[in-house]
């Protein structure tokens, strides 16, 4: 893919990925914005040791705009947007709202007063990922190749965040769906980079070691050796790929999809894997939708390896789950999940995948 790499009105960094080389990408952000000013804060909580984002300045961010106002749409005459191209392949730009940012003053201290609450600049970055220019598109109605297209895209920025000063973890993810929390419909995905390593990376990573500690072996290839050699719970078996229902599903959907080889990352996937992953999460997703004859409600999240730690513990994998348990209903954080962590599910993972099939 031939990359172009500019700026918006505000300073941002925007990249183009396009599959014909000759694409020229030279349009220029008409628009008048004042310079990024970020300010966000992180504070450790001094209970659980987990670190917690203050990003006030969201609260303004863009808020379920009509579609013909879409910040993700190309421009066009007189309706200039994020992307000042008139049509795109693959974008990313850095998020005009971000919860995490380079270049924010300040130095890391502890809350006032709060000597036990350190806190310190948010400094990492995050990033928006349009798939398509076709505002009424999806990412389950793309081409293998345009995935394809997407997971070099994500492999390209994961190298480029991982080198990035004080991020710690990349995590590539999609939301989808209003139920979910989505506030824009144009198809896309985020990139964050953590400053830190997230709080469920960190406790895989030492489950992980904890049973290879015990068993010699890592405890995502016993799972997925497991999961194929019983196919209860599998979705699609490929060369390179399985997508199944955990055994300990905690959604009413819930999917992983994960690569025969032990890989840290999306970097790290030879071509062979790409090209296998594409037509494998279409599989899945085309299930995803037809499963109440509607578009599901979703995040994709995905799992890879720290920067600096765990690397050589870590198994990329691809986690999928909605909240929607019925085609009419929605499961809700209740007290046991919201306040204890403790998950209650309505369906056997056994139950999920029959239906997935």
């Amino acid at each position: 893919m031939k990359r172009t790499a500019r700026r918006l009105a505000d300073g941002r960094e925007i990249i183009y990925f396009d599959a014909e080389p000759g694409a020229k990408r030279t349009a220029e952000d008409t628009r008048e914005l004042p310079p990024q000013a970020p300010a966000s804060e992180m504070r450790r909580d001094p209970l659980t040791g987990e670190w917690v984002g203050i990003a006030a300045h969201r609260q303004s961010r863009t808020y379920k705009p009509p579609a013909e106002m879409c910040p993700l749409c190309p421009s066009t005459p007189g309706r200039p947007s994020e992307i000042p191209e008139s049509d795109y392949d693959i974008v990313v730009f850095e998020n005009q709202f971000p919860s995490f940012a380079q270049g924010i003053p300040g130095e890391a201290g502890v809350v006032d007063g709060m000597p036990m609450v350190p806190a310190a600049p948010a400094r990492g970055r995050c990033e928006v990922v349009c798939f398509t220019s076709d505002h009424n598109s999806s990412f389950g109605a793309l081409s293998a190749q345009r995935v394809r297209g997407v997971v070099d895209v994500w492999a390209d920025r994961t190298a480029a965040l991982n080198a990035t000063p004080g991020v710690e973890q990349v995590f590539c993810f999609e939301n989808r769906g209003e139920e979910i929390g989505v506030t824009l419909h144009h198809p896309h995905g985020q990139i964050y980079g953590y400053p830190f390593v997230t709080p469920k990376t960190a406790t895989m990573l030492r489950v992980a070691e904890e049973y290879f500690a015990e068993h010699g072996t890592h405890v995502m290839g016993d799972v997925l050796a497991a999961e194929r050699a019983s196919g209860e719970r599998v979705l699609v078996d490929s060369e390179h790929w399985t997508a199944f229902v955990p055994a300990a599903a905690r959604w009413p959907v819930e999917v992983q999809i994960v690569p025969h080889r032990q890989v840290p990352d999306i970097v790290a996937l030879t071509d062979a894997e790409r090209d296998d992953f594409a037509t494998t999460y279409l599989d899945v997703l085309g299930r995803l939708d037809r499963l109440y004859d509607k578009p599901l409600p979703y995040i994709a999240a995905w799992h890879q390896a720290p920067v600096s730690t765990g690397r050589d513990l870590s198994w990329l994998h691809l986690e999928l789950f909605s909240v929607l348990r019925s085609a009419d209903k929605l499961k809700y954080l209740a007290g046991s999940e919201s306040g204890m962590g403790v998950w209650i599910n309505d369906a056997t993972p056994e139950q999920i995948a029959a239906r997935l099939r």
